[in-house]
Parts: structure tokens; C-alpha cells; sequence
């Protein structure tokens, strides 16, 4: 069902929308408060709000992308930050993004999918149409990091274990004053030859307090039980070899 636009309330708050956009400034208070499932869940999301940089490391179905994604779209509404801006390093096998058709943002969208669906299910599909739209969420291949300063934003890594050290170590000396960071990945998922730059970084900087770390274990996976079992399953076959 479409939602009739408040024009007088939408365009003070955000400027002249598109008329087929509709955007809630309350739209947060449509949902629940965030709720973990499990110890690890609690600890993650301690880290991220106690935590400038957070590292999540742990299976698919875990909640990784899911909590943090949810954070991030309650600070941007909140006007806790200016910014969400999602990121991952592209592992190429038979195709380069140099040479897909489309523009750079329909290059990457499959990358992006997963935030997608958080946001759209946490905001709506029409406002984070409208916050991409504006530069609000911005979404972009880890390459095209390289350079950059970040300020006042959020900032998600996802797929950390892609990442070279050099890559890692280049990323996190880019954040600036009042950035938000998560950097989430799965060890045992790596496509990359030599050291990931996820396992590099926990190596070095396990040691400093004022960044936060969780470990999630097929234990904490929520997604389903069948994945849970799947994941079990490759694991055991793995150990046979």
C-alpha cells in the first residue's frame, strides 16, 4: 500500500523530495529497540557503542551485518553522524568491475545487497532510496577508499578477511574525528592468497583497549538451524582432510 506523502512536513525537514518519495522524519520510532540473541550478540553491540572500531569476526548467520547495520541507521536518524558509508574489497575471479556494464554504483550493488536489506527493513526501501540518493549512505568498492578521509560517519568494512594488510592498514589510518567504525569478516572465508589483512590487524592490535573485538562461533549463528548445520557440516569434512 502506498503512504501519502506529508509534503509541508517532508519538504522542511529534507528539501523539495521527488514526489514519489515519501520520507517519516519519526520513521525510528516504527521499530523495537535492538535486542541481542545470545552472549556474543551483547557483546557486540557493547563494543560498538563503548568503541570507536570494532572488529566482528565469526560465521555467516551470526548477526554481524544485521546489528551493526541497524546501528547505523538509528545514528544517521538520530543525526549522530552525517554519513553511512559502506565498504568491501572486491575479489575478482572471472569478471572485473572495470569492465561490467553500468555505472560504478550498479557495478557494486550486488556488494551492497545485504546492507540493503537492513536499512530498507529497519528505514524503508524508499528512504534509504532518497539517503543514497543524497550522498547520506554512500557505497563503494574498498579501491576507491584509497585517499580518502572520513569524518563524522559511520563506517562499515565488510568481507575484512578480502583485504590485504597493506589494504587494512591504509583503511584504518583514514578515519577521522567522529567516526564510527565496524569491520566485520569470517577467517575460515578467505579468497585471497597470503595473510588476510582482518587476521593481520586483530594480530596487532589485539593488545589496545580502545578498540573492541568480538568472536562469534557457529554456536551464535541465528540466521537458522539449517545453516548452523551446514556450517557444522563443512567443518567436519574439513578436519578430514
Amino acid at each position: 500500500m502506498t503512504r501519502k506523502r506529508d509534503r509541508s512536513r517532508a519538504d522542511n525537514d529534507m528539501g523539495n523530495l521527488p514526489d514519489e518519495t515519501y520520507y517519516d522524519p519519526k520513521v525510528k520510532k516504527q521499530y523495537a529497540s535492538i535486542a541481542s540473541k545470545n552472549a556474543n550478540q551483547k557483546e557486540y553491540l557493547r563494543n560498538i557503542r563503548d568503541h570507536n572500531i570494532t572488529f566482528g569476526t565469526g560465521p555467516a548467520g551470526t548477526g554481524k551485518t544485521f546489528l551493526c547495520g541497524c546501528i547505523a541507521a538509528e545514528d544517521l536518524l538520530d543525526k549522530k553522524v552525517e554519513r553511512i558509508i559502506i565498504t568491501r574489497p572486491v575479489v575478482e575471479a572471472e569478471e572485473n568491475l572495470g569492465f561490467l556494464p553500468g555505472t560504478l554504483e550498479e557495478k557494486f550493488a550486488p556488494y551492497f545487497q545485504p546492507f540493503k536489506d537492513v536499512l530498507d527493513e529497519r528505514i524503508g526501501h524508499s528512504h534509504v532510496e532518497y539517503l543514497v540518493k543524497v550522498g547520506s549512505i554512500e557505497v563503494a568498492p574498498l579501491a576507491y577508499m584509497r585517499g580518502r578521509s572520513f569524518k563524522n560517519c559511520w563506517v562499515i568494512l565488510d568481507e575484512a578477511q578480502n583485504t590485504t594488510p597493506n589494504q587494512m592498514k591504509l583503511f584504518l589510518t583514514r578515519l577521522g574525528e567522529g567516526c564510527k567504525v565496524v569491520i566485520n569478516g569470517d577467517l575460515k572465508q578467505k579468497d585471497i592468497k597470503g595473510k588476510s589483512g582482518l587476521e593481520d590487524a586483530i594480530e596487532t592490535l589485539r593488545h589496545l583497549t580502545s578498540i573492541g573485538f568480538t568472536t562469534f562461533t557457529k554456536e551464535d549463528i541465528v540466521r537458522s538451524g539449517l545453516v548452523q548445520e551446514i556450517v557444522e557440516a563443512y567443518e567436519q569434512a574439513e578436519s578430514l582432510d
